[in-house]
Formats: structure tokens, sequence, C-alpha cells
């Protein structure tokens, strides 16, 4: 009798599909492309926005708080503009290593005049790095732009030594009513606006609002923070703050 063979688990995607804005997976990556490439040098003052000017504080002690010590070797997966892997650079400091990873060229433009940090091309599901070559591996909101989570976490997973360290930031969508609300109004309609009026126009306020859709059809925490532990991470702590931003800190 033939062995039958495993049958292969069907795509986690981080959200519901959003046929607004495309129809397949190839569409999908060319709208990301061209919004993330037209917005690129308006991008920090969106991020500003969306954090209400918190988020080089924020983002310090997110790192510090799990545990990313100086001399270590990092990688920053959809690195953007380079915000967070900035604030790595600083706390590993000159003996440390900071690689941002990102698809997008116009991003990776703006990033290449952030000081220590090395720059390379490519996505979260195939990284173009040996086995275990971080200390550290980061990635500032953007989860929800990977294709599939399982696939993703796996490679994370590969590239980090053992007992390295995992980091992702990410919005989650409000629980509470009443934060739900306020957040929607936020995200949805005051951003995009403000975005489209001072930072980079329709291109920048198609974004935002795309951001908002990605949270508002996000799967939980409760959903995530599993995939990951399947995924073969351990000591996971999962952070929710003001209902809307989450952290996951965990080892390898």
């Amino acid at each position: 009798m033939w062995p039958v063979p495993p049958v292969a688990e069907a795509p986690l995607p981080p959200h519901l599909p959003l046929n607004d804005y495309y129809a397949s997976e190839a569409e999908r990556r060319r709208f990301l492309s061209r919004v993330f490439d037209q917005t690129a040098g308006s991008y920090d003052w969106i991020s500003s926005l969306l954090s209400l000017g918190t988020g080089e504080l924020y983002r310090g002690f997110a790192l510090r708080h799990a545990g990313l010590e100086p001399g270590a070797r990092v990688l920053d997966v959809a690195t953007g503009t380079g915000l967070l892997a900035q604030a790595a650079a600083r706390r590993v400091g000159p003996s440390g290593r900071v690689v941002g990873l990102d698809p997008s060229a116009g991003m990776l433009s703006r990033a290449k005049d952030r000081r220590r940090i090395r720059l390379s091309r490519g996505i979260a599901e195939r990284l173009p790095f040996r086995d275990a070559s971080f200390d550290f591996l980061t990635m500032g909101y953007a989860l929800r732009h990977v294709v599939d989570l399982p696939s993703t976490f796996a490679e994370y997973r590969r590239v980090l030594r053992p007992g390295g360290r995992l980091l992702i930031l990410d919005f989650a969508r409000p629980r509470n009513p009443v934060g739900y609300g306020l957040t929607r109004v936020f995200m949805k309609m005051i951003v995009p606006l403000l975005s489209r009026l001072f930072a980079g126009g329709k291109e920048a306020e198609i974004l935002m609002k795309y951001c908002w859709d990605t949270v508002d059809q996000s799967l939980a925490p409760a959903v995530i923070a599993p995939t990951l532990q399947k995924a073969g991470f351990r000591e996971l702590r999962v952070t929710t703050w003001a209902g809307v931003f989450v952290e996951y800190a965990a080892s390898r």
C-alpha cells in the first residue's frame, strides 16, 4: 500500500480579503508596491500622526523591554523608512549590526539615510539570509501585509540563532465597542484626510484607509499568538496598549 502524502496546510493570511483594493494576489502586490513607493516621502510624518508623536519613545521602550542588548545582530523585516531599525541601531551601538529589509524600493530609498543600517530588498516569506544569522528580529506594523503567517514565522525562526529574540509590533482591532468606534474614526477618517491634505495627496489617503481596513479585518492576537507558538517560538508575551497597539515578544 502506497503511503499517503501529508496534506499541506492552507495558507493563513493575517486578514480577510479586501476586494475593494485588489482581486488577486498579484494585484495585491502591485497595489502595495505602488502605494508604499509613492508615499515613502511622507511616511515618517504619517507614522508620527498615527502615534500622536510618541513613536520614537515607544520604539526604544519596546526594544529594551523585549531584551535587545548592545552588540546584537538585528534584522528589521518590512523596515519601511527605517524608523524601528534606527531605534535598534541606537540600542545595539557600534558593536552591533542592523539590517533593514523591505520589498519597496521607494521605502528603501528613504531608509538609506539612516545611520549604521544596512539595507536589503526582499519579503518576509522568503528571507535572503542564512540560518541563524541574527540575534534579534523585529517587524513594525507590517504583519498585516504578509501572505501567510505560518510560513512567515517559520522564516523568522530559521534566521534567528537558538535563543534569539523576536519582537513584532502591530495593530489589533479594538474589542471594546467604544474603543473600536473612536479608533475607526481616527484611523479611517481623520488620518486619511490629514494625510491627503498635508502628506502625499491621494495615494497617502488610500494607504491610510487601507491600513484601517486591514486592522478592521485582521486576525485577533488570540489567533496569531498560537500560530507563533506552533512555529516554534517560546516564552511568548503578548502586550496590548490602548486596545489597538499590540506587541508579540518571544524567543527561538
